[in-house]
């Protein structure tokens, strides 16, 4: 029934209405008939001063003091003006239902005062002929309409405010929505971004490891027998590991928001890639079909991740002499990446995370493709298909082995 207000907007308010109050006591001091009209000042008063609140229960105090003029025979006084501002409380500040009571209470109290003036005329002589039914229903009629706009327009200027300050509180939450949402969407960016280097990060360390460790134990069983054997795997190792330093401090420039950017191979550099795992002992047959040059960075992003991942997992988890089949197929609408390895005859899981898998898994998802990973009879087959312009909001249904 009470709404939260402000201290010093209560003191304003009360001490406005007793002010008012006192004024028209002072003024119509001559017009105010005995003490039933103290009394309806007063009760006035004290429902302008509740007005904002308590708008429903300053209505019906309103209407008390106005039942209470009519019982003891009043005229109207000056202090019949609080009840428009009583009114105009009811439409700001109130709930539905007090604006609904609000309105009826201006129709109804203009009906009602129409007929009591109306009534009050009716019969009393000296009038100009408004003691006859006539003239008392035309002075009844012309007192409802004046008392109806008296009450009516404050009531729809409460509704006016109202809704402008709806309107205001609308721009403006809808201000804080639009401000959260960028916030949000640079978030999102910032965090897809940094995933992006991380998972760059991986196949970038994993892929260059491997190489590595494969060419440091053909170094140590080769140093003896053949060292120019040993010294071409020494050479591999330096020249992998500088550029997977590199590659890593690209990286990390980028993530610290450093001058530079993050590496970005393309589908040209496939050829490198193939070169570079040939070199470690790993047989790669490479088949293309389709022209990739119309390829966004993106896609071409993530089919170099994608086959330098396979690569390196056919070179960890493979049958050793192996050879590797590997087909691209570019077509105007898709791309379809297919990887081929014979298994090694143990077929168990390496000392990696499984990392591998999950990030093409993401890479083919992120661009709303699909990916399938496992076992096809004797090998092990990576197919991936994914759309040339990437898109989003798609989640195709991919399949990952547990094992590899």
């Amino acid at each position: 029934m009470f709404r939260p207000v402000l201290r010093t907007q209560l003191v304003v308010d009360i001490g406005t209405a007793l002010l008012l109050g006192a004024l028209v006591l002072i003024i119509s001091s001559r017009g105010i008939e005995g003490v039933g009209g103290v009394v309806t000042v007063g009760v006035l008063t004290f429902a302008l001063a509740l007005r904002r609140v308590a708008p429903g229960l300053a209505l019906a105090v309103a209407w008390v003091g106005a039942v209470i003029q009519m019982a003891t025979m009043q005229d109207a006084n000056l202090a019949d003006a609080f009840i428009p501002g009583v009114l105009y409380t009811t439409s700001v500040y109130g709930t539905r239902r007090i604006r609904v009571a609000g309105l009826v209470s201006a129709v109804v109290g203009s009906v009602v005062a129409g007929a009591y003036m109306g009534l009050r005329i009716y019969g009393v002589p000296g009038i100009g002929g408004l003691e006859t039914l006539d003239g008392a229903v035309q002075y009844g009629a012309m007192w409802f309409v004046v008392v109806l706009a008296v009450l009516l327009l404050p009531w729809l200027a409460g509704l006016a405010v109202r809704a402008r300050r709806a309107a205001r509180m609308s721009r403006e939450a809808q201000l804080l929505a639009e401000r959260d949402a960028a916030r949000a969407d640079r978030n999102v960016a910032i965090e897809q971004e940094r995933v992006r280097i991380a998972r760059d990060m991986h196949d970038i360390v994993a892929h260059s490891l491997a190489v590595v460790i494969a060419q440091a134990d053909g170094a140590r069983y080769a140093l003896r027998a053949d060292p120019a054997v040993a010294d071409e795997a020494l050479d591999t190792i330096g020249a992998t590991a500088r550029r997977a330093l590199g590659d890593v401090r690209e990286l990390l420039g980028a993530l610290r928001h450093e001058q530079g950017t993050a590496p970005t191979p393309d589908i040209d550099d496939i050829e490198r890639l193939v070169g570079q795992m040939r070199e470690v002992g790993l047989e790669v047959q490479v088949e293309r079909e389709g022209d990739p040059s119309a390829l966004p960075t993106t896609t071409q992003l993530a089919v170099y991740r994608i086959v330098q991942e396979s690569l390196t997992n056919a070179y960890k988890h493979g049958a050793p002499g192996s050879t590797v089949r590997a087909r691209l197929t570019y077509r105007p609408d898709t791309v379809e990446i297919d990887v081929v390895n014979r298994r090694s005859d143990d077929d168990r899981p390496g000392p990696g995370t499984g990392h591998g898998l999950v990030g093409m898994r993401e890479r083919a998802t992120m661009s709303g493709g699909s990916m399938t990973a496992g076992p096809r009879g004797d090998d092990f087959a990576v197919a991936v298909r994914m759309p040339a312009q990437p898109s989003t909001g798609q989640m195709p249904r991919n399949t990952i082995p547990t094992n590899r």
